[in-house]
């Protein structure tokens, strides 16, 4: 089946790879967060994905940040595609609030082995398992990449949130949960535990990330829940959790689920997300799915092309390659990377670029002695096309070689001149609508060569003789 584990564009600048989104930059104000199919549990993201759960995660957070944007500001602008979100940039705040109506999971687990206060918050003995408690605490851990328990005393001592702000993410955090919670009780849902997070657009306070998912929370059926306490079964991924523990203590840690975990889990983040939100989300989708909704959406172009300079003394040469590119409305992307002195970053940027979900084309700008297209070539998929920037008939029979003869394998193409170097770029993407338009251009340039032709045969005739061979 079709998953997203991890999604790249060079068309856009990627500022955060969290445990299950990537975040991109659109402009200073303006972030892009596509949910993947990645699943964490416990601190560390495993090896495989779950079908759907990007899509279910986007349909879900969607919905609870359009219905509560009036009662407590987020960030949320608007929904692309099955798993993307355009969002306001904010300045996240290190700290989850974590907000319990229920004692289960870690809670219960802390409380079994004789712990009576949660980040501040007291617990009566007497408590049981899965028991409803008297009302909803905030439990508030810290935002790393192991959550550790943190009182609201110390999230002010370490500078994690003034007293003001902390006052304000516990009312919100509780606002939403009551809202949320008499939301899910009209569905025969119960909203058991969740967690929030915020940060700062200036000076106001607004929800990030996401909002009452089976990733952030626990949900129970009502009429499960009223029959079996005890023993009730999450509508979430703790059937994951409850897995993983299983294998630990059998003295196995292991990094991937088997395929009936993977199918059940994705199963009930498709339910759930029917049951709150009324829709079924897409039970898979690829990244191709996720690239038409980004190029419809205007966000990315349908390809690129990245003209890769050896040196910033190239950019004539390169700009001259962009020019004939920019009309077919490609992404042009120019860098700069030298095989000899920067090997590393040449590395790096074919690690970018073959990472991309789009198409690309690859044009390499180097002369003297030639090691930047051999290099990209050997590291990429994609079509790496060699374009000199020789200044003159003598520079380029001095200098060719280096850009013709290549290891076996490292398919670098050598064109000469700017112009035909973009042309070959662009047949090198196939782009259904860049072939449409290029054969558009062939036939013109027939039409022109048949009319000058006729041109010539008219002037002949009227010169006062027939056409040789006539």
């Amino acid at each position: 089946m079709q998953t997203v584990r991890r999604f790249s564009t060079p068309q856009l600048e990627c500022v955060h790879r969290g445990k299950v989104r990537d975040s991109f930059r659109v402009d200073d104000a303006t972030r892009l967060i596509v949910a993947t199919d990645r699943l964490s549990a416990f601190d560390r993201v495993l090896d495989c994905c779950i079908p759907g759960k990007g899509a279910a995660l986007t349909r879900l957070a969607s919905f609870w940040f359009e219905r509560t944007r009036n009662r407590v500001p987020n960030h949320w602008i608007r929904t692309v595609g099955e798993r993307a979100m355009l969002v306001r940039e904010a300045q996240p705040l290190l700290v989850e609030m974590v907000v319990r109506a229920y004692l289960t999971g870690s809670a219960w687990r802390a409380y079994a082995a004789g712990a009576r206060s949660l980040s501040g918050a007291k617990l009566p003995e007497g408590l049981l398992k899965n028991q409803r408690l008297a009302a909803p605490i905030v439990t508030p851990t810290t935002k790393a990449a192991k959550d550790e328990e943190v009182t609201p005393q110390e999230i002010v001592e370490r500078g994690i949130a003034s007293r003001d702000v902390y006052r304000r993410l516990e009312e919100a955090s509780l606002a939403l949960f009551d809202d949320g919670a008499r939301h899910l009780r009209e569905k025969g849902v119960l909203l058991v535990d969740t967690k929030y997070e915020f940060g700062l657009v200036g000076d106001q306070v607004v929800l990030i990330d996401e909002m009452h998912t089976p990733d952030s929370s626990r949900f129970w059926l009502a009429e499960e829940y009223d029959r079996n306490p005890a023993g009730v079964e999450g509508w979430d991924k703790e059937i994951v959790r409850t897995w993983l523990l299983a294998e630990e203590a059998k003295g196995r840690r292991p990094t991937s689920l088997p395929d009936d975990v993977i199918a059940e889990t994705a199963r009930r983040y498709r339910e759930i997300c029917r049951r709150i939100t009324g829709e079924t989300p897409a039970a898979e989708g690829g990244e191709q799915d996720l690239v038409r909704a980004l190029v419809d959406a205007g966000l990315l172009r349908d390809g690129f092309v990245a003209i890769v300079m050896g040196s910033p003394g190239d950019r004539e040469h390169a700009e001259r390659i962009a020019a004939e590119l920019r009309p077919y409305g490609v992404a042009v992307l120019v860098r700069v990377a030298s095989a000899h002195r920067t090997p590393d970053r040449v590395a790096a940027l074919a690690a970018e670029l073959e990472e991309a979900g789009e198409p690309g084309a690859v044009i390499a700008v180097a002369g003297l002695s030639n090691g930047l297209g051999g290099a990209l070539a050997a590291n990429l998929t994609l079509p790496v096309i060699n374009c000199p920037p020789f200044k003159d008939v003598v520079d380029a029979q001095l200098h060719m070689n280096s850009s013709l003869f290549m290891p076996p394998r490292v398919p670098a193409v050598t064109v000469l001149g700017p112009e035909n170097a973009a042309q070959a770029a662009l047949r090198a993407l196939a782009l259904p609508r860049i072939r449409e338009e290029l054969r558009r251009g062939i036939e013109a340039n027939r039409r022109r060569i048949d009319e000058a032709d006729r041109t010539c045969r008219a002037a002949g005739r009227s010169a006062g003789g027939e056409e040789a061979g006539s």
